[in-house]
């Protein structure tokens, strides 16, 4: 695959001219939200490959069986500053050391200075409804469920409640080390609020899986807010998760192979991190909600996949917008801004080398060609969705193959020439979908010469400033426009309105019109523009490759 090169250039003068223009109490019994249904209707509509990834994961813990309780059966846990006083069985009181020692649903309300554990070997559920409960630790962990055989924490309707641990413990393996911390499965759930404050590590901590299925949940955390050691799922509610030293939302479960996954398949989550939005040790996926992330690390990591099929991802910041060995974009929204690759498909050795490169100048270029240091197995794939880019490194990166089958991928790209709006060391198809990426020309690649749908390319002998509108045409049709939000000296464009072996021109100036996805619109006006000259698709001359 070679690159075409347009090698008219504008004066500045011309150039300037262009610019210039939760629980019943009757008795019955009672569920706060139905996590059931909630993971099947996220589920249902995260698309095929979410299901396919959650498939080879371990299913969740969580049922709508683990939320019902009847009331007569609650024990009434009223926290009193150093002590508490409970109304049943099941619950033995030291000083300010609350136990839970069996199964069973219990209320707790009020406010106390010490500790909540949960420590019983008995099967069946513990379920701890929090009904306006302020608990604060100054030595350890507000609640922690040494040993149950599940923990649920159900957020009493129009509840406020808070958790805060102490500011130094959790050191040793195996002790708690979280705010609110469990070494069972953990599910939140209801309609109240929780607010959770780590100190010393993490803000909820689970050492088997985790679920949040309803709720109002906001958690800041000095290391983790959000971490299930098997996996994390959000599958409702509102979560804010803030991972002051570590990540938002993370799972790092490397021993077991359907483990250590993260999914986020309903609800509105704000992730805020130190280090990576959300962290998975084996597959990162997206399959419904809101998502809002600013990471100083990458916004979604997966270590072995990361797979986006539905709801509203917007990374407001990152060092890398989405990175994984296998990366695929089958729905949903996706809006990434990164100080370094937006999308990166990698194994994590650092190994495919760069794009081959070429000189600024008309004719010039040479570089290793496309194809021949791809990683095997690392592959970048969109089928689908919507996919905008904004990248100070590589726009869309691959260290094996991409391929693009559907979907609409804008990217903005970096201003410097040691990185390119794409960059493929594999195989590069495109057969559906459109496709435009913009940015420096040093590095440019565009897709293979074999693929199905047609593309063109145009590199310029100088950059070009933010506010340029760029126009490809079809004789008086214009079929794509772009407007510059940076420095650019490159464009690729590929739609089904191009087809492979005919001639388009390239305009500078004029005016963009119709819907804008990022800087790209499907329609616009020559009036007023400069023709720099026209490009084949599907064609380049020698010396460029990808």
């Amino acid at each position: 695959m070679k690159l075409t090169r347009i090698t008219a250039a504008i004066s500045a003068a011309a150039l300037a001219a262009v610019l210039a223009g939760c629980g019943s109490t009757d008795g019955s019994t009672a569920a706060t939200g139905s996590t059931t249904s909630a993971t099947s209707s996220a589920t249902a509509t995260a698309g095929a490959s979410v299901t396919a990834v959650l498939a080879d994961n371990q299913e969740s813990h969580a049922s709508a069986e683990d939320l019902a309780y009847t009331e007569s059966d609650v024990v009434d846990v009223t926290l009193s500053g150093s002590t508490a006083t409970a109304d049943g069985d099941g619950v033995k009181v030291d000083g300010a050391t609350v136990t839970i020692t069996a199964p069973g649903t219990f209320r707790l309300s009020g406010t106390l200075a010490g500790q909540v554990v949960v420590d019983t070997s008995a099967t069946g559920d513990v379920r701890i409804i929090l009904d306006d409960a302020t608990i604060t630790s100054s030595t350890t962990s507000a609640i922690a469920v040494m040993a149950a055989d599940e923990a649920v924490v159900i957020l009493a309707d129009g509840s406020t409640n808070s958790l805060t641990d102490g500011s130094s413990y959790g050191d040793d393996t195996g002790e708690a080390n979280a705010a609110l911390y469990s070494a069972a499965d953990l599910t939140i759930a209801g309609t109240g609020a929780l607010t959770v404050t780590g100190n010393s590590n993490d803000g909820i901590g689970a050492q088997d899986g985790l679920v949040i299925s309803s709720g109002t949940v906001t958690v800041t955390a000095k290391d983790d807010a959000i971490r299930g050691k098997d996996y994390v799922r959000i599958e409702g509610g509102t979560t804010t998760a803030t991972g002051t030293g570590g990540d938002a939302l993370k799972s790092d479960n490397v021993e077991d192979a359907d483990r250590g996954y993260v999914a986020v398949l309903g609800g509105t989550v704000d992730a805020t991190a130190g280090d990576d939005g959300i962290s998975a040790a084996s597959d990162a996926v997206v399959g419904g909600g809101t998502l809002t992330i600013s990471a100083a690390g990458d916004g979604i990591h997966g270590d072995v996949s990361a797979t986006i099929g539905g709801g509203t991802t917007t990374v407001t910041k990152s060092g890398e917008g989405l990175e994984a060995k296998v990366i695929t974009i089958a729905g949903g929204t996706l809006a990434i801004t990164s100080t370094d690759d937006g999308i990166n498909g990698s194994d994590g050795s650092g190994g495919g080398g760069g794009a081959g490169g070429g000189s600024g100048a008309p004719g010039g270029g040479g570089g290793a060609p496309g194809g021949e240091s791809g990683i095997a197995g690392v592959s970048v794939t969109v089928s689908g969705g919507t996919t905008t880019i904004d990248a100070g490194g590589d726009g869309l990166d691959s260290n094996g193959d991409a391929t693009i089958t559907g979907g609409t991928v804008v990217v903005s790209g970096p201003t410097n020439d040691g990185n390119g709006a794409l960059d493929v060391n594999g195989t590069f198809t495109i057969s559906g979908g459109t496709l435009m990426a913009v940015g420096s020309s040093g590095m440019a690649v565009a897709p293979d010469a074999d693929s199905e749908q047609g593309w063109v390319v145009a590199t310029f002998d100088s950059a070009y400033p933010a506010g340029t509108v760029v126009q490809i045409a079809s004789g008086d049709e214009v079929i794509a426009t772009w407007t510059a939000d940076k420095n650019f000296s490159s464009v690729v464009f590929s739609s089904d309105a191009i087809t492979s072996g005919e001639s388009y021109t390239v305009y500078v100036g004029g005016k963009a019109s119709g819907t804008a996805v990022g800087g790209m619109t499907l329609e616009g006006s020559t009036s007023g523009a400069t023709k720099l000259g026209t490009v084949t698709a599907g064609q380049a001359p020698a010396g460029r490759g990808h």
